[in-house]
């Protein structure tokens, strides 16, 4: 259920006509077409000016209630839709995993190394789990995903790093009040969430947010990169695909929320985690040949749960 992109972000017609933010054409911006991305970017009033309007535009129309109910009713039909047709080909293995969380690096194997157990949440077609498991040589390595996506999981079994002997993946409706998982509470050491959250509704986030704390260790770590409010992909909805305030619809069914710094920290802290990481990563992306700037925004966070007082 993990989706970083899904939808399209370059359309030179659109572009044109929509110039204001998120995806501008530009032809004498030199100096930013000599590279094909910018990271830690600032934005200036005007462009975030230009992002609220762009938002409150695409915002006005919600959708019925009936649509809603129907969208979040049939969540699993859509994503595994989405990996029927997609398969593994969609998702690359994220190479910029250990560096952002070099807490899921492999660890030394030796005689005396610990047990470890990683759980991701939304694991999708092992985008997270293939490289960890083909990187790390730890004999006492448990890895565990879960996805509400059937297909999804099929995809990620049949996959050849996928290693049965040390990883267990299943599927799993995570918004449901009790998680039917193989291990026991108070048992993970890391627990991730990458761009999984954003696909649930708003009101099922906090509880799902609760059991990650239920089943962490003490001491344990949630991991977490998702959308940030006023990423391009939100500014690029038209009129008519909003369920709620920030919550859309994308044409293939799937549901995205776009975070705010503050949203993220209340939603954790209330589940009892402490923060240790939070930063808003703001990047310009750029298609050189077709001049082309892009904006995107992600939210990445590490929280921990507090070690038991002796």
């Amino acid at each position: 259920m993990s989706s970083e992109s899904t939808e399209p972000i370059e359309n030179a017609a659109d572009n044109e006509k929509r110039p204001q933010f998120g995806t501008r054409l530009l032809k004498d911006d030199a100096d930013v077409y000599k590279h094909n991305a910018w990271d830690h970017v600032e934005w200036d009033t005007e462009q975030e000016e230009a992002a609220q309007a762009a938002v409150a535009k695409n915002s006005t129309i919600k959708m019925s209630d009936d649509q809603r109910e129907r969208f979040q009713s049939e969540a699993p039909k859509f994503w595994d839709s989405f990996y029927g047709i997609h398969d593994n080909r969609f998702f690359k293995d994220r190479h910029w995993l250990f560096t952002e969380f070099p807490e899921l690096a492999p660890i030394s194997n030796n005689e005396h190394s610990e047990p470890r157990s990683i759980f991701e949440l939304g694991c999708g077609v092992g985008n997270t789990i293939l490289p960890i498991l083909q990187y790390s040589t730890e004999t006492q390595l448990r890895v565990y995903g879960c996805d509400f996506s059937a297909r999804a999981i099929e995809i990620l079994r049949s996959q050849p790093q996928f290693d049965d002997k040390r990883c267990e993946v299943f599927v799993m409706d995570a918004t449901q009040e009790e998680w039917n998982v193989p291990f026991e509470e108070n048992s993970q050491d890391i627990i991730v969430m990458i761009f999984v959250l954003s696909a649930i509704e708003p009101s099922k986030m906090q509880g799902v947010l609760d059991n990650c704390y239920r089943y962490l260790k003490p001491g344990g770590l949630l991991m977490f990169r998702d959308y940030g409010r006023y990423d391009l992909a939100q500014l690029r909805f038209k009129s008519g695909k909003c369920l709620e305030d920030n919550f859309y619809v994308r044409g293939d069914g799937t549901m995205v929320y776009f975070f705010t710094e503050q949203e993220l920290r209340s939603m954790q802290t209330k589940a009892g985690l402490v923060e240790e990481q939070l930063i808003v990563d703001r990047r310009l992306q750029v298609n050189r040949g077709r001049c082309l700037k892009m904006y995107r925004v992600w939210i990445q966070t590490k929280f921990r749960k507090p070690l038991l007082k002796s």
